[in-house]
């Protein structure tokens, strides 16, 4: 990959020269988004909450739909490198375009990196007795190697042979744990008996939750409710699958639309198999095979960082070091794409004690209520953008503005007051714990849309003629 493509300009580095076919792409759409923090997160939340976990997973087999046949399409025919490029295009000024940059960012170090480090050291650390810190900065060193020389298409590449190892020891993992408990038919009544031998019997605390083999749960009580289930979670998928760097990133490095489409149908039919080789198996026991299990986190952990740095340094170097640089040359911008790669790293490594603080057990809960706080306001001005041709730069800008300032206000109270260990009475304010984080993320959308609305209308209309 590294020699086929030219890596010594822009087209080349970051979209792999447009000359991806649609198997690599689809494998790298997949691998992409699976990291060390589904293999742990997932089975951690099954093996405690059950199989609606799952639901996480299947939600993307339709939000890659809405990539490959609404969102890839305006893409591809607008020529862009860069989502935030999308905007300045579609509404002129360069504002979006650097707040959305900033703001991806801090995503990506807050939701991808640092969690997939955490989760990813933390299991080696389990299985081989390694240092936390000395494991996260080997597996860095590997994964920024070929990130840094090989740009996109070593790193699509490189996720296309990750992606075998991945499904080829996350299905001997499923069938041997299966077999483990006698069949999949034995997996409820087993995994009801799973109660920890020390535990307070005055409460519920360590019990398998009642609606365990539940998707749908009590709208009301449950730790995932089904409204949320069903909207909140398409809202923040959406961001995901058709908004966010990493993965547009790859649909565009496509040789043509049909190709991109392809990607999208072939990652949207693998991401039912993670109910499977993930949740289920978290259920039947998080560690059993940690040889072969080894292996599969490793690649999970390289294929996700990878791409997480690629279009880091992507969205750094063409949106935010083109405005401070804007004669900057081709050799200048290679140069800055991968020493921010070396940046991202340092920032990233020094979040992970954050995370080991305040994720609590719940990596993946950790990873979707982060995400649920910061993604709807860019689902709103996306969606907005494609569907209501009205909407104008002060509206989007405004509302993406003052809906990330409200869902800052959420997480910064989140990490603040913290939440009450189980059987322990609640002291956090009501707003917290009676609205969950998904339906957070459906009231943050649709304020989000109302403010860009009605600043939309207040203000002139996009001139047609630019």
């Amino acid at each position: 990959a590294m020699c086929r493509t030219n890596r010594s300009n822009v087209q080349g580095f970051f979209l792999a020269g447009r000359d991806i076919t649609w198997f690599p792409v689809g494998a790298s759409l997949f691998s992409s988004n699976i990291g060390s923090g589904h293999f742990v997160g997932l089975a951690g939340s099954g093996a405690s909450s059950g199989i609606a976990q799952g639901s996480f997973e299947w939600n993307a087999v339709v939000t890659l739909l809405f990539l490959g046949w609404i969102f890839a399409p305006i893409y591809i025919a607008s020529g862009v490198v860069t989502m935030p490029e999308y905007l300045r295009e579609r509404f002129g000024g360069q504002r979006i375009r650097m707040s959305l940059s900033i703001l991806s960012l801090i995503l990506y170090i807050f939701t991808k990196i640092s969690a997939d480090l955490f989760a990813g050291a933390i299991f080696i650390q389990e299985a081989l007795g390694w240092n936390l810190y000395l494991a996260i900065c080997i597996l860095l060193a590997i994964t920024a190697l070929y990130t840094v020389t090989g740009g996109l298409a070593a790193v699509i590449y490189t996720d296309t042979a990750q992606t075998f190892i991945m499904l080829i020891g996350g299905l001997v993992m499923m069938g041997l744990s299966f077999d483990y408990i006698g069949g999949y038919n034995n997996l409820e009544p087993e995994y009801f008996k799973a109660i920890p031998s020390k535990r307070d019997t005055n409460t519920s605390c360590g019990l398998p939750r009642p609606d365990s083999f539940h998707v749908f749960r009590d709208p009301i009580d449950s730790d995932l409710p089904w409204p949320g289930m069903l909207f909140g979670i398409t809202i923040i998928a959406t961001w995901y699958w058709c908004t966010d760097q990493v993965i547009v990133q790859r649909t565009l490095a496509a040789k043509n639309l049909s190709h991109a489409k392809g990607g999208c149908v072939l990652a949207g039919t693998l991401k039912v198999l993670p109910m499977y080789m993930m949740v289920m198996v978290g259920m039947v026991s998080r560690i059993i095979f940690p040889g072969l299990l080894l292996a599969v986190m490793i690649a999970a952990l390289m294929s996700s960082l990878t791409s997480v740095f690629n279009s880091a340094s992507t969205l750094f170097t063409c949106d935010i070091w083109m405005k401070i640089r804007p004669k900057a040359k081709t050799r200048e911008q290679m140069i800055v794409g991968r020493v921010f790669i070396l940046v991202m790293v340092g920032i990233s490594i020094a979040w992970v004690p954050i995370i080991q603080a305040f994720s609590d057990g719940s990596l993946f809960d950790y990873i979707q209520s982060i995400t649920s706080f910061l993604a709807p306001p860019i689902t709103a001005v996306f969606v907005m953008a494609v569907f209501w041709p009205r909407l104008n730069e002060p509206g989007t800008f405004w509302g993406l503005t003052l809906g990330i300032i409200i869902g800052l206000v959420r997480m910064i109270l989140e990490f603040a007051i913290g939440s009450p260990a189980c059987g322990k009475p609640e002291f956090r304010p009501t707003i917290l714990y009676k609205v969950h984080y998904l339906y957070f993320a459906m009231i943050l959308f649709s304020v989000t849309c109302v403010l860009s609305i009605c600043i939309s209308l207040v203000t002139p209309p996009i001139n047609e003629k630019c």
